[in-house]
């Protein structure tokens, strides 16, 4: 299974026993008080691929016990979550969201950080799906049998940055830091949150830039690749 799957793909293998598909949907909106995040479940029972899982971001898969949203939670937390959604060693998850695919991509990260690589991305999420006229399903999120096996958990750290590391990053010159927030927000023009701008030293490629806005599809390759400072030697810490 590659990273990044089709729509003809997908819908080929739906039904697979060892594959689980996660809607990650979540909705962000400006707020008095900056950004708002509004659950994708409603969205979800109006409307998911078939046999399709909610991963909820909001609540289920994040640290709660902080004010920071969206903190990552333990390895051990976020694996047990993944396990009563159906994951485990032997099978395959393929994620999708209906806002570009870019929380889909946050469980995606999530998963590698526990060290599962049997993941895909559908390219063009729920909007491609739709838009191609396949069928979905509404209706509350399935109930995830009792799982057969388990999930291994083999945590690669270094791909998560603390603070420490970042505050080090601004002045050793020998980590590339990319803010993935839209330009408005990275220039301080618009301050969803408490201090406006961005991280000293940091480039901005906006997230939404990789996605081809009519399709929803990520670009080709090549594109995305122009995009990126050719930095093959530096550390690279997103945000």
């Amino acid at each position: 299974m590659d990273t990044l799957v089709t729509t003809d793909w997908l819908g080929s293998e739906l039904g697979a026993d060892d594959l689980i598909v996660l809607d990650c949907t979540i909705f962000l909106t400006m707020g008095d008080n900056g950004y708002v995040s509004e659950s994708g479940l409603e969205n979800f029972e109006t409307g998911h691929i078939p046999g399709a899982r909610f991963a909820d971001l909001n609540e289920a898969l994040v640290d709660t016990t902080t004010k920071l949203r969206y903190s990552v939670p333990t390895p051990e937390y976020f694996g047990a979550a993944m396990e009563q959604l159906g994951v485990q060693d032997t099978t395959r998850v393929v994620l999708y969201d209906d806002n570009n695919s870019m929380w889909a991509a946050r469980v995606w990260f999530m998963l590698r950080w526990i060290g599962f690589d049997n993941a895909a991305l559908l390219d063009g999420g729920l909007k491609a799906w739709r838009a191609e006229g396949r069928s979905v399903e509404s209706g509350p999120a399935m109930q995830s049998p009792a799982p057969s096996g388990s999930l291994s958990l083999n945590p690669r750290p270094r791909m998560i940055a603390d603070k420490a590391e970042v505050l080090a990053s601004i002045e050793d010159g020998a980590t590339c830091l990319i803010d993935s927030l839209p330009p408005a927000v990275f220039s301080g023009k618009v301050q969803p949150y408490a201090r406006p701008g961005h991280i000293p030293g940091a480039i901005n490629i906006a997230a939404t830039a990789m996605v081809d806005a009519g399709s929803g599809r990520f670009r080709p390759e090549a594109e995305i690749r122009a995009m990126l400072p050719d930095r093959p030697e530096a550390r690279t810490v997103a945000y």
